[in-house]
């Protein structure tokens, strides 16, 4: 899993349209929270995206921006996108899940794909790092809270 105070890592991936997407994007511009599914059919991941949703607004004027990682294909990805009516970009791995490229590795045996959640700042350093094996646990939602309170406090007052 990524360490907290260290760079993003540069991270490539793609989105449900085909087009690349690269964390480093983002960089100067505005921080990401990136959330990682364990799977597009988990129900309690798809009820995080939801509350996400739900709190849309909070995130977006904290100028920050709200990215899916799903384990499955781009096709899979999209489908899942539609059918529940996700607002968020949703990314699928070129070659291997992102799950990887964050330190998310399959659990239990080799058979259970962590979730988590990976929150980056607008200069491009890791400000929030979980993982858990069990979904209930892979949005720590207090802990994106007060590691936006620490964002802001950090920022320079205009």
């Amino acid at each position: 899993m990524l360490t907290i105070g260290s760079p993003a890592p540069q991270v490539v991936l793609e989105d449900t349209e085909g087009q690349t997407v690269r964390l480093s994007d983002y960089q100067g511009e505005h921080a990401v929270l990136l959330y990682f599914l364990r799977s597009t059919s988990c129900p309690v991941c798809t009820r995080h995206v939801r509350r996400l949703a739900d709190t849309g607004e909070e995130f977006a004027a904290a100028d920050v921006r709200v990215l899916l990682a799903v384990p499955e294909d781009r096709e899979t990805a999209a489908a899942w996108q539609a059918k529940h009516r996700v607002p968020f970009t949703v990314l699928t791995g070129r070659s291997g899940t992102p799950h990887e490229m964050v330190g998310l590795s399959r659990k239990i045996f080799g058979s259970m794909q962590q979730s988590g959640s990976v929150l980056i700042d607008s200069g491009g350093i890791v400000r929030h790092a979980h993982g858990a094996t069990l979904p209930t646990g892979g949005l720590d939602r207090k802990g994106i809270a007060a590691a936006l309170v620490r964002m802001r406090a950090a920022r320079p007052a205009r």
